[in-house]
Order: C-alpha cells, then structure tokens, then sequence
C-alpha cells in the first residue's frame, strides 16, 4: 500500500503568519516527510487579503497551493494574479466571470493531488452553492487525492459539507475562524475532517488582530478597521494546521494529526 502525507494550514495571519511559515515550514514538511501542502492566504497582507509579495513569500515557504476566501478581494490591484498563477485559488462557488479559479490538480510525488477552494453561506455573503459546484469540478479531478477547504463561518454547514463529500474527496478542512478545533476524525467513508484548522501567526491577540480594536467593536458596534496584533517580544509566531496519512490506492484517509505547539507529529 502506498501511503501519502499532506499538509493542511490555516488562515496566515499578517507578517506574524509569514515569519512562522519562513521559519518553520521547511522543518515541518522534513519532520512530517509531507508529500503535499496546502496553506489558505487569505489574511496574509496585514490581516486582510494578498498582495504579489505575499504569494511569492508562501510560495517560497513551500506550499504547493495556496487557498483563500472572502477577503482575497480586499486588494483590488491583485485580482490579475487570481487569473495569472494557477497555484492561487478562490472559492470556486463565486459567480461565472469572477476572477481566478477555484480548483487546480497537479502531480507530485508520483501521485495526482487534486485541491479545491469552497466558501459556505450561512453567515456570509449568499454566494452560489458549494454542494453543488464541487458536484460540477468533481469529475475533472478523476483520480486525484482531493483536498478540499472550505472557507465558512458555521460549524454546522461545514459537517454538513464533509459528510455530502465523504467517500469522494481524502480530506475536507475548514478555515475562516481562526480558532484551532478539537473535532479531528476520519468519517465513515474514509475522509480526513476538522471544522477548523486555526490560524498560523501571533496568537496573543484576537483572531489574530488588536484586542483593544476588537473590544472596542464588540462593545460600541462601531466597525473600527481591525490591526494585526504584534508579537510580544521574544514571541514566537506559531503555525496551526492538520497533518493528514492518505492511502494513495484508495484516497481514504488513514490518520488525522493536528499540528499545534504541544502536538507535533513525528
């Protein structure tokens, strides 16, 4: 049986998140021996959205595909790139004649990696349906071991999601919170799963941000523009994710790990 290892990371958070993937991410693949790795972006730009520099530094970190969600459009200048590197995906349940792709498949350690980018709706801007647009990519990714993130803010769309996904794709996790979940299982069909896969930055703050800024939306309802919070000093930015064991002839997951500072595999 050939057993294939990938990567998962959540939401980078501003320059906090990149320092941690610079720093850390090459010893995490060598300590994983990970095959494949997927990091979401969308925060990379001091907390909201991507700009060119940001692509090239996480690239460069080693991820394979980089995923996204709503906040990729805060940069209206980077659009192009969403059309340009095929490595940069958007949910692919925007409209028709949105900028960019929503899904990419590539080859890799002698085995076909396919990856797609989903956004729920419960919460968030009623976008097209995510059931039915990876019912649409489904077939284009015939073979492939399908890692999907879903970028959603309910728990409950998100199970809901893996379990219509189970027995099709090898790992579905969610992004979007911020928050690191507990929930990591395989399903019954064989699909890796966890609601969310955390945030790879400064963790001392609010979702990644200024706790003061927070506090004071919270309180006066006044949306104040939110501040990536700066690491104290001596901190050490931290990355968040899921290591996950494939069975490469059967694309069901074999194991499920969370990646977190007191729970490294390997």
């Amino acid at each position: 049986m050939a057993v294939f290892k990938a990567i998962m990371i959540g939401d980078v958070v501003g320059e906090g998140g990149l320092t941690a993937l610079e720093s850390g991410l090459t010893a995490l693949i060598q300590k994983t021996a990970a095959d494949f790795v997927v990091v979401n972006g969308e925060n990379a730009a001091e907390g909201f959205g991507m700009t060119e520099r940001e692509l090239k530094r996480i690239l460069d970190a080693g991820a394979d595909v980089i995923t996204t969600g709503n906040h990729i459009w805060e940069k209206r200048d980077f659009w192009p790139f969403l059309d340009k590197e095929e490595r940069l995906l958007r949910p692919a349940n925007y409209p028709g004649g949105t900028a960019g792709h929503g899904w990419f498949q590539t080859k890799k350690n002698n085995v076909s990696w396919g990856v797609v980018n989903l956004q729920g709706r419960e919460f968030m801007t009623p976008i097209d349906c995510p059931f039915k647009s990876f019912d649409t990519i489904a077939d284009k990714l015939d073979g492939a071991l399908i890692l999907v993130d879903f970028h959603a803010e309910s728990t409950r769309e998100k199970e809901a999601l893996a379990y219509y996904l189970d027995g099709r794709i090898s790992v579905m996790a969610g992004t979007h919170t911020h928050v690191q979940t507990g929930d990591e299982r395989i399903l019954p069909q064989g699909a890796a799963y966890i609601t969310d896969l955390g945030m790879t930055g400064v963790t001392g703050g609010i979702i990644g941000m200024d706790p003061k800024i927070c506090l004071d939306r919270a309180r006066t309802q006044v949306l104040y523009r939110m501040e990536v919070m700066k690491p104290a000093p001596g901190e050490v930015p931290l990355i968040k994710g899921i290591a996950v064991e494939i069975d490469g002839d059967t694309g069901k997951a074999l194991s499920i790990t969370r990646l977190s500072p007191n729970n490294h595999p390997g």
